[in-house]
Parts: structure tokens; C-alpha cells; sequence
């Protein structure tokens, strides 16, 4: 008798479908609309092939077009598989890694050949118009199930080295699928957790694109072999794909590298990889942004600190970070270097010591100075603390991801009953910088506990659900701020709040986070002394709102192209001259927008003014105050808006400098 499952539907409904039956019944069962769109299918929540049967009662959802997140990766994991068939039928003998979707494609690493070496941009064609071969055959994807030493030995027999070395790290006894294109014995076939589309014709072959090669190492280690890693953007369809190459073409207008050489801001060498140097403009803007920040941290109570770059790696074991961290962190001895030729420079016998690669602990120890009493709390501590992170040089991106840092840094030490409204209060002081920055839309995400973490079960519920319940008091557990749980993203010691910009392309940065922290105090052995006489451990809040200066202004420079808006300017305006004449009246106006604080410079080369207006708005500067014989006898100037089509502005110097004054008052002192 056949054995009959019953598959609950999310309406609610119930079907009873004969062993062997797959999603894709249950979709053809309902209609053929549904058995067209039907992409994959959510078994008991888990993403699965659709034509995978079912193996008992079941609860099912099936996964459309509509269903993006889910499509999209799904398409994107199929983009992968086929680019390494693709790869290895126009190059024998390449050897495959491993190729992951990712945030808006995929990528895949080779080992090619050593006569045939490194793969480059120009073979991209070629490998396109193979996957839309593979893609027109429209060969099924089919699941099987391996035992992990037939997996190896067919790995080994294809010599397919890195492939035979990774199977063999997967626990004993774990199921290990396998995924062929094709239905033919001697299909192509690669190791893959799934799930895949049905076949390969269910993409449509002008919806991807293959974008870039770069350099990666197996496993991301510099001990081990250079692969070459070819990466690609897929989509649902050609119009997703176009928006978003067009969005990359406007990124490219906008990198912060091209812009801040562009504006003369920063400059990065490899005398000192993953540090900036900031030039007399760049650090400008750092200054603004600093002092804007400190003047809302003062407003909001906060007392600012400044503690040691380098502290004993003993303070670090105690903090964990020795453990957790320790291969991110810049180690040092503490000796004094051999000066001796035929002698070590260094005798490895020395303390160590470490720079700092983040403020918290240093934090503590001055929190713990004293006694600290209940009615002192909350202590809200600020620094804007350097720190040095050993980052990989091929993880290093601009001043986005670097070495040397400066975070907007504060931690905040609270009892238990104070935590939803401090936590609060900093959404709320977030959302109002966000805002004034050019901020409109962020999204909050809530990073849970990870496998590795400090601290027991019960302490990380109640962090959480802190966590929760502040942002549902501050009103922004909602869809409108993008509200999410993230498994497992949170840090060793604490869960967090993430705060994600959306700029003005549509890319998103995280950049803001707060943690409420019980394991460091308790490690640290900070205190108070509680109302009842006795000593308590405080919670510890670890808040930044900008992340670090660095990639903030990197976002900020390419959220505004460069056109900062003329507080955050370098330079707020140029008075350049028509004529010689007029030189000292230049002079004159520039002087006097000096003195009333502007960031003035004059441009009196012998130069048309078309050529003058043409760089000073690829430099962008904010405001141009054009002069010439007959301003300076009227005692007016030209204005000029960078990026305006309305014709220039007549009016007084003094007119002028009182309107650019008004423009270039900070959001927070207007």
C-alpha cells in the first residue's frame, strides 16, 4: 500500500501527496501557474530543490520570482555552478575550488593550469557566451547523495586536489550531495550543498554578467596557492541587470579614491599599508566632522577620554581579546632593539605588548579608578580612540577598510533598570547625526549570539532582548527601518544593534552599533556600589555612531560625489578674477570672508574664466564668486552654485559674505 504524507500549505490547507512526491507535484497539483513559477520550495523552513521528494509530513512553502531574496540566491548559486562547467570545458585541466553567491552575484576560484596561467579579463567573453551554451541545453540539476571517500576518490581520480582535501574535513558519517548537470552518467558534477533551480534553462542568459578577475588565495591563506577568482553579477532578469550596472557605473563616479585625489584630501602608499596620509584639505573635513561630533556628544552627557595605544598583552588575556582576537591585533615586544650587527635585532624573549585594536578595556580600567556609586550611573565615556587592526593587505580597500583607524568610540556604563533608556536615547542621538549628515533611510538590524562567545545562555537572552525591547520603545522595530534578526552576527562578548545608511545610489553601510555587554565588566572585575551598600556589576554599552572616521568620510565622499555640503567643505568658496584689474579687490573680498570664518582661497592666474569655473567644479567648491573690472568698481560679485543651471547671482560683497555665512553654519547650530 502506498504510504500517503500530508503537506500543510500556508493557507492553511492540507494535501495528502504519495511518497515519492516532490514540491513540484504539490505546485502542479494547484495549477499550472503555480507549477510554472514554482522556483524551489521551504520544507519545514529549509530551501530545497522543488523536485526533491518529500521524506515525511511536512510543512511547505514554495519560492517564486516573487520571493526575491530566496530567487535571487538561488539564481546566483546556479550563476556559480555553471561558471565553473563553463570554465572547465573551454580550459581542460583547471581545477575547481569553490564559488559562493554573493550580495549582488557570485564568484567562483580556479587553479588553472600552469601552462595556461592566470586567467584575465580578456578571457570573460569566452566564458559568458559557454554559460549561455550551457544555460540554452537546459540540462536538469540533479541532487545525489555521496559517501565523503567516494566523493574523494572521484576528486582524486579528476585531479581535482583542493576539492579531494576539503571533503575529507567534513564530519564523518554527514550526508555529502553532489550536484550533476545533466542526467547523463558522465555530466559534470560538483560538490554542493544546494539547493539549485531544476535545470540550467531555468535562468535567463542575459541577466548575468562576468565582471572581474583578481588574485585569491586557497583558503585565504598567503601559505597556500594563488587561484585565480573570476567574479560575476547575476539578477532575475536583463532589467535588474541593467539598473544595476548602471549603478555600478555611477559608483565608479563616485570611489573615494578617484574623488579624494580629485580634491586633494588623502593619499594612501606602501611605506605604510592600510594607513592614510590625510592632506591640509582632507583633514579639513575630519575636523568638522570631529567637531560636530563632540559638540552632540557634550549636549548628550558624555565625558571624553583619551587612553594608551599600548597596553601590556597580559590586559588583553584578562579581556579575552588575547584569545578571540589575538591574529587581529599588532603585537609588540617590550625591549629595547639590539643595535648590534652580528646580534637579533629583537631576542623573542621580551613581554609583549599589543597596540590597541579597540578602546573598551581601557575604559573599564579608568571606569574602575575610584569608587563609582549608583547614582553616578550612567557614565557615558567617549574617546575618539586611534586603534590598529592587523587586517590582510588584500583585504585593504581606500580609507574604507584599513589598518590604522579612529573610532567615534563611547562606552557606557548603566545599571539593568537604566538600560532601555540609554539605549534609546542613543537611537535617538543616532537617527538626528544620520539626519543631519545626509542621512534620510538606515535600516537596524539585530546581530545575535555567535557558536564562540563568552558569557552563559541566560545573560545572552536577557542581552537581547534589551536589545529588542529599547528599539521597540524608540519606535523603530518596524518595516519602515528595515527591522531584522541576524543569527549568530553578533561579537564573542556581546549581541549588538547595526545600523545600516542607505546612500544615494541605494548601497548600504554599515557603520553604527551599540552592545550590551555583561562579560567584559565581569572579567575586568569592574563595580559599583548599589544602593543596598553592596557591590554590583554594571552593564557596559559599547556604542560608535559613525563606526570610524576614515570609512565614514569615505561613505560621505561618495554619497555626495564630493559635493559636500558647504559646512563639511574644505574649501567653501573661490573668489576668481576676470582680469588682472581686479586683483586687489579679489583680494578684498577674500579677506573679508576670512574674517568672518569661511574657507576662502582666490584664483588670479592668467587664465579664462571658463577654464577657472571648468576646474573649480571638478575640485568641488561649493560656491564661486566671480570678479571683474565692473564688480570691483560696484563692489558686487558673480556667485556661482557648483552643479546649478540657474545663471550666476549678482549682488553685494557684503550681501554675499552674509548669505555664505548663514549656508555655512553647522546642522546642529542653526
Amino acid at each position: 500500500m502506498t504510504r500517503m504524507f500530508k503537506i500543510a500549505l500556508p493557507d492553511g490547507s492540507v494535501r495528502e501527496m504519495p511518497e515519492g512526491s516532490t514540491p513540484a507535484d504539490v505546485a502542479a497539483a494547484i495549477g499550472p501557474g503555480l507549477a510554472k513559477a514554482a522556483i524551489a520550495a521551504k520544507v519545514d523552513g529549509e530551501l530545497r530543490d522543488i523536485g526533491r521528494p518529500f521524506e515525511e509530513d511536512s510543512r511547505l512553502e514554495l519560492v517564486t520570482n516573487r520571493d526575491e531574496a530566496e530567487a535571487l540566491d538561488l539564481v546566483r548559486h546556479d550563476f556559480a555552478h555553471i561558471l565553473a562547467e563553463a570554465v572547465q570545458t573551454l580550459y581542460p585541466g583547471t581545477q575547481i575550488t569553490f564559488g559562493p553567491a554573493t550580495d549582488d552575484g557570485f564568484y567562483y576560484d580556479f587553479a588553472p593550469t600552469a601552462e595556461r596561467g592566470a586567467f584575465t579579463e580578456e578571457d570573460l567573453p569566452a566564458i559568458e557566451e559557454e554559460m549561455r551554451r550551457i544555460i540554452d541545453r537546459d540540462e536538469p540539476l540533479v541532487r545525489e547523495v555521496w559517501d565523503r571517500h567516494d566523493v574523494r576518490a572521484l576528486f582524486e581520480k579528476q585531479g581535482e586536489r583542493f576539492k579531494a582535501e576539503w571533503v575529507m574535513e567534513l564530519p564523518e558519517g554527514e550526508p555529502i550531495t553532489m550536484y550533476r548537470s545533466g542526467s547523463k552518467p558522465d555530466a559534470w558534477i560538483d560538490l554542493c550543498r544546494g539547493p539549485h533551480l531544476a535545470s540550467t534553462g531555468k535562468l535567463d542568459p542575459q541577466s548575468f554578467k562576468l565582471t572581474r578577475v583578481s588574485g585569491a588565495y586557497w583558503r585565504g591563506d598567503p601559505k597556500n596557492p594563488m587561484l585565480s577568482r573570476i567574479y560575476g553579477t547575476a539578477w532575475l532578469n536583463k532589467k535588474q541587470l541593467d539598473a544595476h550596472l548602471v549603478r555600478l557605473e555611477e559608483a565608479a563616479k563616485r570611489d573615494h579614491r578617484k574623488i579624494g585625489q580629485e580634491m586633494d584630501l588623502f593619499h594612501l602608499q606602501a611605506e605604510a599599508h592600510g594607513s592614510v596620509f590625510w592632506h591640509p584639505k582632507g583633514y579639513l573635513v575630519w575636523r568638522q566632522l570631529e567637531a560636530y561630533m563632540r559638540r552632540r556628544l557634550d549636549a548628550a552627557g558624555y565625558v571624553e577620554v583619551k587612553t594608551p595605544q599600548l597596553m601590556d598583552a597580559r590586559q588583553w588575556e584578562k579581556s579575552g581579546h588575547w584569545g578571540k582576537y589575538r591574529e587581529n591585533m599588532f603585537v609588540v615586544p617590550d625591549e629595547i632593539p639590539s643595535t648590534e650587527d652580528d646580534k637579533a635585532i629583537l631576542s623573542g624573549d621580551a613581554d609583549l605588548m599589543a597596540l590597541k585594536p579597540m578602546n573598551c578595556p581601557a575604559h573599564v580600567l579608568i571606569f574602575k579608578q575610584g569608587i563609582t556609586s549608583y547614582r553616578d550611573l550612567p557614565i557615558r565615556m567617549a574617546e575618539f580612540g586611534c586603534c590598529h587592526r592587523n587586517e590582510p593587505h588584500g583585504a585593504l580597500h581606500g580609507i574604507m577598510r584599513v589598518r590604522q583607524f579612529t573610532q567615534d568610540d563611547a562606552h557606557i556604563f548603566v545599571r539593568e533598570d537604566q538600560l532601555i533608556d540609554e539605549i534609546k536615547a542613543f537611537c535617538d542621538l543616532l537617527d538626528s547625526v544620520y539626519r543631519d549628515l545626509g542621512f534620510d533611510q538606515y535600516a537596524i538590524k539585530l546581530a545575535l549570539r555567535p557558536e564562540q562567545r563568552y558569557g552563559s545562555d541566560e545573560e545572552w537572552d536577557r542581552a537581547e532582548q534589551v536589545l529588542r525591547d529599547a528599539v521597540a520603545a524608540a519606535g523603530r522595530a518596524t518595516p519602515e527601518f528595515g527591522w531584522e534578526e541576524l543569527p549568530g552576527e553578533g561579537a564573542f562578548y556581546a549581541p549588538k544593534l547595526e545600523f545600516h545608511l542607505t546612500d544615494a545610489i541605494g548601497r548600504t553601510w554599515q557603520v553604527g552599533t551599540i552592545q550590551a555587554d555583561t562579560v567584559l565588566p565581569e572579567r575586568l572585575d569592574a563595580t559599583y556600589v548599589g544602593e543596598d551598600g553592596a557591590k554590583h556589576r554594571p552593564v557596559m554599552l559599547h556604542r560608535a555612531i559613525l563606526g570610524t572616521f576614515e570609512r565614514f568620510i569615505g561613505i560621505l565622499i561618495e554619497h555626495h560625489a564630493g559635493k559636500f555640503p558647504l559646512w563639511l567643505s574644505p574649501v567653501q568658496t573661490v573668489v576668481a578674477t576676470i582680469v588682472s584689474d581686479a586683483d586687489s579687490y579679489a583680494k578684498e573680498v577674500a579677506a573679508k570672508l576670512s574674517k568672518a570664518g569661511i574657507r576662502v582661497e582666490t584664483d588670479l592666474r592668467n587664465e579664462k574664466i571658463n577654464y577657472k569655473v571648468r576646474e573649480h567644479s571638478l575640485a568641488k567648491v561649493p560656491l564661486l564668486l566671480v570678479v571683474g573690472k565692473r564688480e570691483a568698481e560696484e563692489g558686487t560679485v558673480a556667485l556661482r552654485r557648483l552643479g546649478s543651471e540657474e545663471r550666476q547671482l549678482v549682488m553685494t560683497a557684503d550681501e554675499a559674505i552674509t548669505m555664505i555665512q548663514s549656508e555655512a553654519v553647522a546642522p546642529d547650530q542653526r
